[in-house]
């Protein structure tokens, strides 16, 4: 508890937001623990309002443009060795905040430059601009999450399109043959088994080479949030990482709290070929 307390109190001081909290995250406790968070920028308010998610929609918060160096500052002082930094969606913004992923990897690179970094972006809108300014910074793992299959996404992503990104997903792989690409399926919303992997699939030919799968739960009991219509058996997730990894998949993580960014250092270890602690 002690960890947990010390990484809360650097956050508040910090003025930083980490997805676990703002998301409801139920791993958060366990990675805490171990000294790992993931780094939420850009605000914690988004301009898109998901069905899915924790993470309050509404009028966005101003920048901080210290956010880059305090993030920076708290992986060295936290000790990290590999950091994942997501963000809100900023559609108001004409970048939508690919400059301050950038500067954020930019920042950590400097202090700390032996760490590794995986990003979790949203769309970009699929802007060219946007995506270069993100592949350029040259993190290790590029992931944006595909969330749910072809038929439910119009209705768990409103302002998102499935292809858009797919589309994001295949660029990201023809601007930076470095990078891995990564992405995360939720389950328990209501698709079927055929359409699982009909969104695998997608996500191979898209050049997605880490994919992790979790059970989706209702965040609250509002309105907004979709209802859980199905738990899948620990059994059932490992069937899913069985098909994944013949599908093509270089890491399939598939468990029923596993999110996206659930020791994440792992998935990029084994892609790389290296032998993991985790």
């Amino acid at each position: 508890m002690e960890k947990v307390r010390s990484m809360k109190e650097l956050f508040r001081g910090s003025r930083l937001h980490t997805v676990c909290e703002s998301a409801n995250c139920p791993n958060m406790g366990t990675c805490w623990k171990q000294g790992v968070a993931t780094f939420m920028i850009l605000g914690g308010t988004c301009t898109r309002a998901c069905r899915f998610c924790a993470v309050p929609a509404g009028r966005p918060d101003l920048i901080d443009m210290e956010e880059p160096q305090n993030v920076a500052l708290a992986v060295k002082e936290l000790g990290l060795r590999y950091v994942v930094v997501t963000s809100v969606a900023r559609d108001d913004m004409d970048d939508e905040g690919a400059l301050q992923f950038a500067k954020t990897i930019q920042a950590i690179r400097k202090l700390t430059p032996e760490v590794k970094i995986e990003v979790l972006i949203p769309d970009f809108s699929a802007k060219e601009v946007s995506l270069k300014i993100l592949s350029d910074a040259a993190p290790e793992v590029i992931a944006h999450n595909i969330e749910t299959v072809r038929r439910l996404a119009p209705y768990i992503r409103p302002q998102a399109l499935h292809d858009r990104s797919l589309a994001v997903l295949r660029r990201f792989r023809e601007l930076n043959a470095r990078a891995f690409i990564k992405s995360s399926l939720m389950v328990g919303i209501g698709e079927t088994d055929e359409e699982i992997i009909e969104v695998m699939d997608e996500l191979v030919l898209a050049g997605c080479q880490i994919l992790t799968i979790g059970q989706y739960l209702a965040p609250t009991q509002r309105k907004r949030h979709l209802p859980v219509e199905k738990f899948y058996s620990p059994q059932e997730f490992d069937k899913l990482r069985q098909k994944g990894l013949q599908m093509g998949f270089v890491y399939v993580e598939s468990g029923p709290l596993v999110r996206s960014s659930y020791i994440a250092e792992k998935g990029y270890q084994i892609a790389l070929g290296v032998p993991s602690n985790a």
